[in-house]
């Protein structure tokens, strides 16, 4: 479920505690968390919404929206959009998603400890099935890149390894999932942990 930088915020703060979604069927469970760029959010409830007149401008605002005729509008079929990978033009079911903050990215407490021996360990391990593809070792080499050119536009990196731009960011975020490095507006710098490890590998 996309949520949105501004509505993650909002929910962290405890403006925003519902979203609405065109879905065949639901696509989170209540009880889940999902990581956004506010930390983690949690579902609490799932429903229907038969009826998109009963929506009022009290439930819009608590999505974030100005009113309920915006509400409404934003959750129109979209006859022109093309199909999702998971099937559908957004589908054909309204649903209410009530939600809640539930604690920072664990990731940035990761990222600031400094890994033992058996960290750098597992570390290397995981990074070791992250390179076998067919297209062969990467994630020293975007380590070191990122080391050596903080903060400086990721299609740069792109550029010089010859890659595209989006899946070379997926890798990044793998990257950044084991507390590895950190995203900024522009660019990559490498976390405290991620210099550690890097920084280890001479002598591993």
């Amino acid at each position: 479920m996309l949520i949105s930088k501004p509505i993650a915020e909002a929910i962290r703060t405890g403006a925003v505690t519902t979203q609405y979604r065109r879905w065949d069927e639901p696509r989170v469970k209540v009880g889940s968390t999902q990581l956004t760029s506010s930390g983690l959010v949690r579902f609490t409830r799932v429903a229907r919404v038969n009826d998109l007149s009963t929506l009022t401008d009290r439930a819009a605002r608590a999505a974030g929206m100005k009113d309920a005729d915006s509400l409404r509008k934003a959750l129109a079929p979209k006859q022109n959009r093309k199909p999702s990978e998971r099937g559908g033009k957004g589908g054909d079911t309204v649903f209410r998603i009530n939600l809640e903050w539930a604690g920072e990215d664990p990731r940035l407490a990761l990222r600031d400890g400094i890994p033992t021996a058996e960290e750098l360990d597992n570390i290397a391990a995981r990074l070791s099935r992250l390179d076998n593809r067919a297209t062969g070792a990467w994630t020293r080499d975007i380590l070191e890149w990122i080391a050596d050119n903080p903060r400086v536009v990721s299609k740069e990196l792109a550029a010089l390894r010859g890659v595209e731009l989006l899946p070379m960011k997926v890798d990044i975020r793998k990257l950044k999932a084991l507390g590895l490095t950190i995203s900024h507006d522009v660019g990559y710098e490498l976390s405290p942990r991620g210099a550690a490890y890097l920084q280890s590998l001479p002598t591993r």
